[in-house]
């Protein structure tokens, strides 16, 4: 039961920072400090669905699952529970290199926008 939790418990972690990675941006709106938080963890998101690398949040919940008794899955994270409510198809290079590429484009919009109204000269 114990592995279970964990499992699910990576599960939610991993969804979280898929977020922050894609809406990240509207926090550093709120709070500019976590622009530090914020940019190296786009350039990881982006780093691994443009290069094809997986994220070691997905073994980890793997581990957990078997552990617990089940078989855990195949490929990543995004191909695995993100995907097929997406698409319904399988993951492809092309699929990737599109959520790599829209990852970096929402957040460097997001960016433009900040630095335009002049978020990096207030003091947080």
């Amino acid at each position: 039961m114990i592995n279970w939790l964990l499992a699910n418990a990576v599960l939610l972690l991993h969804l979280a920072f898929i977020l922050f990675v894609v809406a990240g941006g509207a926090l550093v709106v709120w709070k500019p400090r976590l622009v530090w938080l914020h940019i190296p963890a786009v350039i990881w998101g982006a780093l691994i669905e443009l290069l094809g690398w997986f994220c070691p949040l997905t073994p980890l919940e793997n581990h957990f699952l078997k552990l617990s008794g089940e078989s855990g899955y195949e490929g990543g994270f995004i191909e695995h529970y993100l995907l097929p409510l997406i698409y319904p198809e399988t993951l492809t290079p092309a699929t990737q290199y599109a959520v790599g590429s829209f990852v970096l484009a929402i957040n460097a919009v997001m960016y433009i926008w900040l630095w335009r109204r002049g978020t990096w000269k207030q003091n947080p």
